[in-house]
């Protein structure tokens, strides 16, 4: 897909805008878009002629005659998706209208370098292009989730936390050849804010969903798309300093970055450090939902550390929504402790209606996202030659 696909009024947004029930009509995309009726019919046509969008039935009348219905015609296509974890790989498939399909999650340490990694994600997604294909599904590409900064051109991974061996990886490359399938590669908070936007909030044009797990991040849309910036950190806010932890040293060489005091790693060790059995994200939640006092106070302080970060971004973005997800949103100390610093620490204009929230998919998110962004990529690569020609996305 090109640049002038993402366009506001492209047939991509034009898909998108059905696919995820803000439009249901020409009439709907002509009041969603403010574009001239005969824009919005040309737009649709392609897509019809594509096969991505049918019209049929009757809606509900608004003083004229009754508009048409328009739906996704899903014909079967899916996207492989994969969103990774230090410690875990989940995988499954995602189809045009949203719908998840083969869901699973299994053990993989990415600690242990890219070589093991790569080998067991490839057998893995291989495995489910294969089940997909036996249920009469098309295979369209993958989409990886990856818990790290990841390149401009989404083909390689930037100095990830904790991750030796990673760095400058040509993941998107390697996986490609392997699965014989185009693969779109972004980092994974990119991916869930993605799948929760479309999922959750698709009328929601500005959006910060935070990654809250064993590392920190967060994904912005602007508009009503993803914001990833000149050179795809955009939404990195694990290396902001905060002043509390100012002696604390961070992977990334500085020290007093948010990671270093608000992260599951962080939390799990400092607990370690006080005798306490936790290795992983599961086990702080379990200490917190059992009141033990360390894991409680510690996760509601990262609640405060995340929320002041996110106050700056609220003041500076002034966002719609700002939701929080990743294993460390399932503690409510931590969520408490992030709503009420940003009520504390932002002014009241950017506040008011402001919706702070857990994310509503959970632990899909990150997959509907790099499912559902391979999908638009490659929805009008099936147009015909006429509809695809340059200055008509």
């Amino acid at each position: 897909m090109t640049a002038s696909d993402e366009l506001p009024g492209s047939a991509a947004h034009v898909l998108e805008l059905v696919a995820n029930g803000s439009a249901a009509s020409r009439a709907d995309l002509v009041r969603e878009l403010g574009l001239a009726a005969s824009t919005v019919s040309t737009r649709v046509q392609e897509l019809v002629e594509a096969g991505l969008l049918t019209e049929s039935g009757e809606g509900a009348s608004r003083g004229g005659r009754r508009p048409r219905l328009l739906r996704v015609a899903d014909r079967g296509a899916v996207a492989l998706a994969a969103d990774l974890g230090s410690h875990h790989i989940r995988t499954g498939a995602v189809g045009l209208t949203g719908g998840g399909f083969d869901i699973d999650e299994h053990a993989v340490d990415l600690t242990a370098g890219p070589e093991l990694a790569l080998d067991a994600l490839a057998e893995r997604l291989a495995a489910l292009a294969e089940r997909q294909r036996a249920a009469g599904r098309t295979v369209r590409g993958v989409g990886i989730g990856f818990p790290g900064p990841v390149d401009a051109d989404g083909a390689r991974i930037i100095a990830p936390s904790r991750m030796p061996g990673w760095h400058l990886f040509p993941l998107r490359d390697r996986l490609g050849d392997r699965l014989g399938l185009p693969v779109l590669l972004d980092n994974d908070a990119n991916m869930m804010a993605l799948g929760e936007h479309r999922a959750a909030h698709p009328m929601r044009r500005h959006l910060v969903v935070v990654k809250a797990g064993r590392g920190i991040g967060s994904g912005v849309i602007s508009d009503g798309g993803l914001h990833r910036g000149a050179r795809g950190s955009a939404g990195d806010i694990s290396h902001v300093r905060v002043d509390d932890s100012a002696r604390l040293p961070c992977s990334c060489g500085n020290i007093g970055c948010l990671e270093t005091v608000a992260s599951g790693a962080a939390i799990a060790a400092a607990l370690r450090g006080k005798g306490l059995a936790a290795d992983s994200t599961t086990d702080i939640l379990r200490l917190v939902e059992n009141g033990e006092p360390h894991a409680t106070t510690l996760v509601r302080q990262a609640g405060r550390d995340i929320g002041a970060v996110l106050a700056v971004v609220v003041n500076f973005f002034n966002p719609e929504a700002v939701v929080i997800g990743g294993a460390l949103a399932g503690a409510q100390p931590l969520v408490a402790a992030v709503r009420g610093t940003l009520y504390e620490r932002c002014l009241p204009m950017a506040t008011s209606e402001l919706v702070i929230s857990t994310t509503r998919c959970g632990p899909d998110a990150g997959l509907l996202g790099a499912g559902h962004a391979v999908l638009r990529r490659t929805a009008l690569a099936d147009r015909p030659p006429e509809a695809a020609a340059p200055g008509r996305g």
